[in-house]
């Protein structure tokens, strides 16, 4: 009979002593499937915060281009706010180094967006409307936009070597920009209908978008 009790007492005891694991493995699949969960989930927040923050960025840097209407208008008004930093940047002092520096980089950057708008976009549409030698003449001279920005970044901005070529990088822009705003691109958007103009448009922001 005592036997029979320890062995019952025994059983009992295993079995408070499997429920009690059960219960702390519980607990800690419980805590730490939430801590991940929690993690995960915040992971995701904040990943999706920063694509809504480089979307909004991007829409904003693009906005001054969106802002101006049609393609033709809007590469007029990068066309006017790149010669503005020509205008800043020419200003300068050979002790101004770092400005300098920074003008330059803005210069790249607007130069960069506003080429990628031109050469997938827009000398396309001008080659299809039989515009090629434009197209390819302009196309060209972006080349020569490349060698000049490259020449200021690495050259001594301290000289008035540097503010000489800068305005020898001018006198290329503002020849390009002539042919382009009172030849080339009145030619090509005569040629197409509202809605083919609306369509390059909005083709053209898409790809400013990219790069802003």
């Amino acid at each position: 009979m005592a036997t029979t009790r320890t062995k019952s007492s025994d059983t009992d005891t295993s079995r408070a002593r499997a429920r009690t694991r059960k219960s702390a493995d519980s607990e800690r699949s419980a805590f730490f499937g939430g801590q991940t969960g929690a993690l995960v989930g915040a992971a995701v927040a904040g990943a999706a915060v920063g694509f809504a923050a480089n979307m909004g960025r991007k829409m904003l840097m693009q906005s001054p281009t969106f802002v101006s209407g049609s393609w033709d208008e809007a590469l007029k008004a990068e066309h006017a706010a790149t010669l503005a930093l020509f205008d800043q940047l020419e200003k300068t002092t050979d002790d101004q180094t770092t400005l300098r520096a920074g003008l330059v980089m803005k210069i790249k950057w607007a130069l960069s967006k506003h080429a990628i708008q031109e050469e997938n976009v827009i000398y396309p549409a001008l080659r299809e409307a039989n515009e090629a030698h434009d197209a390819d003449e302009l196309n060209g001279e972006h080349g020569s936009v490349k060698t000049y920005l490259y020449e200021l970044e690495n050259m001594n901005k301290g000289t008035p070597e540097f503010l000489a070529r800068v305005r020898d990088f001018r006198q290329l822009l503002e020849g390009h920009i002539k042919m382009e705003e009172e030849e080339t691109f009145p030619r090509l958007k005569a040629q197409m209908s509202d809605e083919q103009n609306r369509k390059l448009t909005l083709a053209m922001n898409k790809e400013g978008v990219k790069l802003a």
